[in-house]
């Protein structure tokens, strides 16, 4: 009798004679799946079928065996000894036998052998259940052949094969496999939906196949299903698509602690950390208990921000829940407190575990490490050795991270050491540890030759190279990377493409981002959150701001960072209103502003000198948090400054904490573009002297400065400090340059520098041809301005205000005009105001006023001021009332504040002789408290600036300076000079003054400037009005009895004399 044996064939072989007793306990059916998940990909298995046929023919003699090992096999010899033929049933139960009593493999393959041999294999509960044998054997290979030959799969089948390719994490043939499955019309279940989004988790699929299979579960009505939706949360946080994990969330009827940890923790990675608590915050008031794992996934978002209180009363809910023995509630709180720099609580909380495991030690190594104390860190590595836990991979990457952190190379070097000897060195987290411990030691070599050798498929590896090469601003090295991803067939991930666009970016290289843009749309990571922030910084940093524009408007989800990329950019490119819109359309939709927007909205303030707006958005960003950021400070000082506020903006400025270059600067470059030239100069020096780096962009604030000032004497020493740092090779410093000498009115020498630059832009272009045409080289001008058409640079709208300038002072009325149509007809260029005014100016110089008067009024868009002040000044020159009184009317309605329009007309009415006309003009400006800025001329001697006005005797020599002025009109009257009346006042007026008091004040400039500097030293006289025509004659006369050359600079052009000519030609 074989009481004993764990098979019979009674159930199934009634008829049968055999003496067996049968035990039915033994063939109780369960199921061999419980859990489900998902990933992608293909794969090819080995023909087995021969093999098991081969094991059912070894088999015909079979070995005598003791009763209790009888197998299934050894009943079917006998039953073929009795002439019994076996049926489906019964090879089903003897497979039932082999699953559930522990036989071996080889056993499996003989049944399976003997049911391919006896043409059974079609029937499909025994398919299945062979395939149950395979699987639970771990032979995935023969699982997958025998489901890809069953005539027909059921449901049950295919959910049985998702669910061991994720616990194989074989994942690459999920998508296949599930467009296979949709194909064959097998009707889905909440299983077979839910196994296949777990097997995504891990970024194998593409995510449009996600967005399938979110479409997928709602045609079903799964839409409201956990089991499915909070995988589907997971997914859509680990993409990037948090809108859409939210409303996943939302449409959960019921949800269970597993739904509150995949949107609190999803929140967390993905660095919105407040959001995550205040969403526990909601879980805990709506009287949901959390778990232990929740606890942990707040306290690190807690750890991620720094939200020290906020922890520490979590610990207290720790506590009071009863979850402070659990060991990864502690863990938590130990990195908690470690990162938080409260070494002793991490302590604490470390000593108080009652177990201890690898994490434990691993949070509060790296939280050693991390604050400085690297000999406690290693003290603590020895303890847990003693403690016989062996270090794992974690604990050796958290070692190489703090060592990264701290720039510990040498330290670092010692682990990589170990993680060899140890076997670690394959492991991906320590290889991704290590490259990043010698990219950030700036060791790039090493982290290149490392990752040559690692050899490795993981794309963090890839990113990080993007990164190293990317820090040392090597572009081709980071562009070989990333194309030798794609030839390796590496699938860039959605921090692949901000890390090589960032080095565009940075390097200007707008043409190769724009390929990688494209790439990004071919691999559907358009609508990611971050890649999406990188690409709108590079286009608005690079002034395509419409492309950014487009880009931000797709966005489906509000990212701060987008937001402030593409207000930033606005604000770089002076675009300083449509800045200030879009940061209020932020604050509108409920979005909070960081620094980064609050610095930039602050800057768009000191741009259109919206003093009260900018002070304003300074408050909201102190109620913020942000009242000790830098950027703020150094946005705040730029505004103050810019709007001419000294005091404040030295208050500012001394309220930053920890000054920076932007600080300096922006102080210096405020104070240059407000007016404040010699502050500016001052600060520059005082910069200087405290010894502090000077960049480019200080060079070319300081420069301007002097430019602005007219002061050449400073220039020149700056010029020459930029020389001994090297930053004469920048072109933007250069470029200042050239304005600077051409300013002060040594053209010649910006004439060199210009011709000596290896490299020019079109600033470069625009200066010196804007240089010649106020120096009255006009012609000069013009030539330069083809050569550098000619060398494809193009010209903008500055070029063209410097060329139609030039045709101006040159009197080439018919060039002018076809250089102005050339602008919308050859470059595309709209005209702007100053363009109309330089074309007015063109023709009133010339006399055509009529024909001024109708261009303007012909006009495409509204004159504005300087158009009308251009033609009034015209009109005055050729004393035409009736055109100037046009002007005049149109001019006083815009700005009736202004002095120089007063002046204007009363000198129009003075020189008509129309007196009466005059005292009323006059009268008008003194009913309306508008005060007349009087005319004033300096010149420096010595280092030292002297200051005229007219009729001045506050000088020291005023004597001596007089009685030279009268002695140089005496010989020049010999020479020719015929003194012109003072047409401007009446000849009882003219009786009423002394001599010296009709005397102007860019005569005795000249004069003391004469009397002071050596025969070979040119005379640089600066008027702040337009020189007369009686002191025009007067200079040109003296420039020849006293063989000087005299250069004045007023409020329109410089004038060389030399020899008795003008560089104006008389014409000014």
């Amino acid at each position: 009798m074989l009481s004993s044996s764990p098979f019979s064939l009674r159930p199934f072989f009634f008829y049968s004679q055999l003496p067996f007793k049968f035990n039915h306990h033994h063939f109780t059916t369960k199921p061999i799946f419980n859990n489900y998940k998902l990933l992608s990909g293909n794969l090819s298995f080995a023909a087995f079928s021969n093999t098991a046929l081969n094991y059912a023919h070894s088999d015909d003699e079979l070995p005598e065996r003791d009763d209790a090992n009888a197998s299934g096999i050894d009943f079917l010899h006998l039953m073929e000894l009795r002439g019994v033929r076996a049926n489906s049933q019964t090879f089903l139960w003897l497979l039932e036998g082999c699953l559930n009593s522990g036989s071996s493999f080889s056993d499996g393959l003989k049944l399976h052998g003997k049911i391919l041999k006896m043409g059974f294999i079609d029937e499909l509960i025994l398919c299945e259940r062979i395939m149950d044998f395979y699987l639970a054997f771990g032979d995935l290979n023969g699982a997958v052949k025998v489901f890809d030959e069953m005539p027909v799969r059921s449901l049950s089948c295919w959910n049985k094969i998702f669910h061991r390719f994720v616990v194989e994490r074989v994942t690459g043939g999920i998508p296949g496999l599930f467009r296979r499955m949709m194909k064959e019309d097998v009707e889905l279940d909440e299983k077979t939906l839910a196994v296949v989004l777990r097997g995504c988790s891990g970024n194998v699929a593409p995510f449009h196949f996600v967005e399938q299979i979110h479409a997928k579960t709602i045609r079903h009505g799964f839409e409201s299903s956990p089991f499915i939706c909070n995988p589907l949360i997971d997914l859509y946080f680990k993409n990037g698509f948090l809108c859409s994990a939210k409303k996943v969330f939302e449409n959960l009827k019921v949800r269970d602690s597993v739904s509150w940890v995949a949107m609190i923790s999803g929140l967390s990675q993905n660095g919105y950390e407040e959001e995550a608590m205040l969403l526990f915050s909601q879980m805990h008031t709506s009287g949901i208990c959390p778990t232990p794992y929740i606890f942990s996934s707040v306290l690190s978002a807690c750890t991620k921000v720094n939200f020290f209180e906020l922890g520490k009363q979590l610990h207290g809910l720790v506590m009071k829940q009863g979850f402070s023995s659990e060991t990864y509630v502690c863990n938590a709180l130990v990195t908690f407190y470690s990162r938080s720099g409260n070494l002793i609580y991490a302590d604490q909380v470390f000593n108080a575990m009652l177990q201890r495991d690898r994490v434990s030690y691993n949070s509060l190594i790296s939280g050693l490490a991390q604050q400085g104390y690297s000999d406690r860190a290693l003290a603590l590595f020895k303890k847990m050795h003693l403690d016989c836990l062996k270090p794992d991979c974690v604990t050796i990457a958290s070692l190489l991270s703090a060592c990264a952190s701290a720039g510990a190379l040498p330290i670092g070097k010692q682990f990589h050491s170990y993680a060899m000897k140890a076997g670690m060195i394959s492991d991906i987290v320590v290889e991704g540890s290590l490259l990043d411990l010698y990219v950030k030691c700036s060791d790039i070599k090493t982290a290149h030759d490392f990752f040559i050798a690692s050899e490795t498929e993981n794309v963090v590896m890839w990113n990080m190279m993007l990164v190293a090469y990317g820090q040392l601003d090597n572009l081709n090295e980071s562009f070989q990377i990333f194309t030798q991803m794609q030839i390796e067939g590496i699938v860039p991930n959605q921090f692949t493409y901000p890390s090589i666009l960032k080095t565009c970016t940075t390097l200007g290289d707008i043409d190769l981002g724009e390929q990688i843009h494209s790439q990004v749309l071919k691999t559907g990571f358009q609508f990611n959150v971050y890649v999406s922030s990188v690409l709108i910084d590079m286009y608005a940093k690079h002034g395509k701001l419409d492309t950014a524009l487009k880009i931000f408007r797709r966005l489906k989800e509000n990212d701060v960072v987008s937001w402030t990329a593409m207000i930033a950019g606005y604000t770089q490119h002076n675009k300083f209103i449509e800045a200030l819109n879009l940061f209020t359309e932020m604050q509108d939709q409920g979005i909070q502003s960081d620094n980064i927007g609050f610095a930039s909205a602050i800057s768009a303030c000191a741009g259109i000198q919206a003093l009260d707006q900018g002070r304003q958005i300074h408050v909201q960003s102190c109620l913020s948090g942000y009242s000790d950021d830098l950027s703020i400070g150094n946005a705040l000082v730029s505004l103050y400054a810019r709007c001419g506020k000294v005091r404040e903006a030295y208050s500012a400025f001394d309220q930053i904490f920890a000054k920076d270059n932007v600080s300096w600067n922006s102080l210096i470059s405020g104070f240059a573009q407000s007016g404040y030239f010699e502050e500016a100069l001052n600060i520059f020096a005082q910069m200087n002297k405290a010894g502090l780096e000077i960049n480019s962009f200080t060079f070319g604030s300081a420069v301007c400065a002097a430019a602005n000032a007219t002061n050449v004497r400073i220039g020149n020493q700056i010029h020459a400090m930029v020389k001994k740092t090297g930053y004469d090779s920048e072109i933007e410093v250069s470029n200042a340059l050239i304005t600077l000498y051409a300013k002060c009115g040594c053209i010649d020498d910006a004439k060199r520098h210009f011709f000596e630059m290896p490299d020019k832009n079109e600033v470069s272009w625009n200066a010196i041809i804007t240089g010649y045409s106020q120096h009255g080289r006009g012609f000069e001008a013009l030539s330069l301005f083809e050569d550098m058409k000619q060398l494809d640079v193009l010209p903008n709208h500055v070029t063209f205000v410097g060329v139609l300038s030039a045709c101006s002072h040159a009197g080439l009325v018919d060039e002018g005009i076809s250089y102005f149509r050339s602008m919308s007809e050859a470059h595309n260029l709209v005209p702007k105001p100053e363009h109309y005014a330089c074309v007015v100016d063109l023709l009133g110089r010339s006399g055509l006023l009529s024909r001024a008067r109708r261009f303007v009024e012909e006009m495409p868009i509204q004159p504005d001021a300087m158009v009308w002040r251009t033609l009034l000044s015209a009109c005055n020159v050729h004393k035409n009332i009736d055109i100037g009184e046009f002007a005049a009317s149109h001019l006083l309605e815009l700005e009736p504040k202004d002095s120089a329009t007063y002046v204007l007309v009363s000198n129009m009415y003075a020189m008509s002789g129309k007196w009466v006309c005059r005292d009323q003009t006059r009268q008008m400006m003194k009913d309306r408290g508008v005060k007349k800025e009087p005319g004033r001329s300096w010149i420096e001697v010595n280092n030292s600036v002297h200051a005229f006005f007219a009729g001045d005797q506050n000088h020291p020599l005023a004597d001596t300076i007089y009685e030279y002025i009268s002695d140089l009109s005496f010989r020049a009257a010999e020479n020719g000079y015929v003194p012109q009346c003072n047409s401007l006042l009446s000849d009882a007026e003219i009786r009423q003054k002394h001599p010296t008091e009709i005397i102007h004040s860019e005569k005795l400039a000249i004069a003391f400037g004469l009397l002071s500097l050596s025969s070979t030293t040119p005379i640089h006289v600066f008027k702040n009005l337009r020189v007369c025509g009686d002191c025009h004659n007067w200079i040109k006369h003296v420039s020849q009895i006293s063989d000087r050359v005299i250069i004045v600079r007023d409020s329109y052009r410089f004038h060389h004399f030399k020899v008795g000519s003008c560089s104006c030609k008389d014409y000014w």
